[in-house]
């Protein structure tokens, strides 16, 4: 169980903090009985995914991979997590497998551009950066367009700042920038259970931060720390991603600060590029992708043209 506790409450998470809310709430309401129940976390932490389908399911795979006029779509749906379903829940999605589709739709001759159709609250941290990076590198290759259709939050957001243009839907929101990490102290709910945890370990540290036990003010300024350090590599790359002299002090003091940001709000704070849709963002990668074929083959030519007057 203390694996699974840890899993939430135990490391760094770049999500939107209604799943921060939820936890307390939980534990609240149900003490002991929440954290043996944790592996549920869909039902009760996960409220953006809450009710989606079989059919909603099957719809959004079906759109893995798929182009559109020489673009190839990768969806970034679902809780970000970085090797797949790992808590549980039918609609998370691999940090790991977005950078694979990613680079194999840079690869792919039969696709002019690519763009993320994202709609997710983030996830946890790890992977992100990595996600990001492997963005970036191909839109030196290719012209990569994201899209909030409707959400992109938190983590998500880091994935989306990696592209050439953000799109957000009409009702779209994008944001919560922030990092957070969860201590649970169900000390409380373990004496009211009749239990009583003893941990037997080695090293200084190796237990610091257990659920059995207040957090220490040592614990708390390391878990800070961690937290900080995440926070300082997400606005960073954020204001990397954007560009546009987009520098990281903006990114901290604007781009809502933590909070979601409407459509036509984001575009004024320079968060997104334009609002549209899906097919409207397909359309603008599809152009900007041909655009650039159109001047990769125009220097080709200008180059061979150049070799030739030079043997002549």
């Amino acid at each position: 169980m203390l694996s699974l506790i840890n899993h939430v409450a135990g490391r760094p998470w770049a999500i939107h903090g209604e799943v921060a809310t939820q936890v307390r709430g939980l534990v609240a309401r149900e003490g002991l009985g929440a954290l043996r129940h944790l592996a549920e976390l869909k039902a009760d932490l996960h409220t953006f995914d809450a009710g989606e389908s079989m059919s909603a399911q099957a719809a959004r795979q079906s759109r893995s991979g798929s182009r559109a006029v020489g673009v190839a779509v990768v969806p970034v749906i679902g809780t970000l997590t970085q090797r797949g379903d790992v808590i549980n829940s039918v609609s998370t999605r691999s940090t790991d497998g977005v950078a694979a589709e990613v680079r194999a739709a840079a690869a792919d001759p039969q696709a002019d551009a690519i763009v993320l159709d994202v709609d997710s609250p983030g996830g946890e941290v790890f992977g992100v950066p990595e996600a990001f990076a492997a963005i970036r590198e191909a839109t030196k290759i290719k012209p990569v367009v994201a899209v909030a259709n409707s959400f992109a939050a938190s983590a998500a957001y880091y994935l989306a700042s990696a592209a050439d243009e953000i799109w957000v839907t009409p009702s779209g929101q994008v944001g919560s920038i922030g990092v957070y990490a969860l201590h649970v102290d169900a000390s409380a709910a373990l004496e009211a259970a009749g239990e009583k945890w003893t941990f037997i370990s080695a090293g200084k540290f190796k237990v610091e931060g257990n659920p059995a036990a207040e957090l220490g003010e040592e614990a708390q300024a390391s878990m800070q720390d961690m937290v900080d350090r995440y926070y300082d590599m997400f606005t960073r790359d954020v204001a990397r991603g954007r560009g546009r002299e987009i520098g990281v002090d903006a990114v901290r003091r604007g781009f809502g600060e933590g909070r979601m940001v409407l459509a036509k709000p984001a575009i004024d704070e320079r968060m997104a590029d334009e609002i549209g849709t899906l097919d409207d963002a397909i359309r603008r990668a599809s152009q900007l992708g041909q655009a650039r074929t159109s001047t990769a083959k125009a220097q080709r030519l200008a180059a061979v043209r150049l070799a030739t007057n030079a043997r002549g």
